[in-house]
């Protein structure tokens, strides 16, 4: 357990907290001093239980649910929070404000252009465009100054992937919003970046299942393994932190090499 409180006094929140890499980025978060708010969509064991490990070492979370990709739900979301939010002891310096944003939550459609329907196309990009877009913008004046925005991205956007081309394009889309947001908070002081991961070893992808394709991820990678949920974590907490102050409006490979290599 890391005795670095480079978040304490802080308060977050990380959309698809519950699971995956998300769940490590709760967790990491709250074992450096941040009061993490864990969204969930649907899975309500799944958020107690990340909230329930992050107590059991010390850290303190809650949860809040809202179903995103749906009308309304950006406003969802911060209407939960705030009521949570309130229903906490607030340690020094937090008040009822917001310091860290991660946009995290997302979902994958994994099929070529020819077999991506329309219905398909419309839900990827709700949930993980427009979502983290109005997320954002309905955040702005809970997000204090000098605070961070870091959107998880995927490595898939620096290079030809067919198989999941409508995900690829709405993590395009997330790292442009980047781009955009940093010139536009600078004047607060407020970073925003992209953390883009590679094959990480999560739900998301039921691939993984598959022994040739693992080993085939695995190899795509420098290191000669898939990422860990852990891996990601680590990364978005220093971008999340004061060290990473003069960072922003980058888009950051998460990835362990993958693609660079000959």
């Amino acid at each position: 357990m890391t005795t670095d409180m480079r978040h304490e006094g802080r308060t977050a929140l990380v959309t698809g907290g519950s699971r995956g890499i998300g769940r490590a980025i709760s967790r990491r978060l709250a074992r450096e001093g941040a009061l993490v708010a864990v969204h969930y969509g649907h899975d309500e064991t799944a958020a107690e239980r990340t909230v329930g490990e992050i107590t059991a070492e010390g850290g303190r979370a809650f949860a809040v649910r809202a179903e995103l990709g749906v009308a309304g739900d950006a406003v969802t979301l911060w209407e939960a929070f705030d009521r949570a939010l309130a229903e906490q002891d607030a340690g020094p310096g937090q008040g009822t404000g917001l310091d860290i944003l991660v946009n995290n939550a997302g979902i994958t459609v994994p099929r070529p252009i020819a077999h991506v329907t329309e219905e398909d196309y419309d839900r990827v990009f709700a949930i993980n465009t427009k979502a983290p877009f109005f997320i954002i913008q309905h955040g702005l004046d809970r997000l204090r100054d000098g605070g961070r925005i870091v959107n998880i991205s995927s490595v898939a956007t620096r290079v030809g992937f067919p198989a999941i081309v409508s995900y690829t394009m709405t993590k395009a889309a997330l790292d442009y919003l980047t781009l955009s947001l940093a010139t536009e908070l600078g004047p607060r002081g407020i970073t925003v970046n992209s953390v883009a991961p590679g094959f990480t070893e999560t739900e998301i992808n039921p691939t993984l299942s598959v022994p040739e394709i693992r080993q085939r991820y695995s190899d795509a990678s420098v290191f000669g393994r898939l990422g860990q949920p852990a891996d990601i974590a680590d990364v978005v907490s220093f971008v999340a932190s004061d060290d990473a102050r003069w960072v922003t409006g980058q888009w950051m490979d998460a990835s362990g090499g993958v693609h660079i290599g000959v």
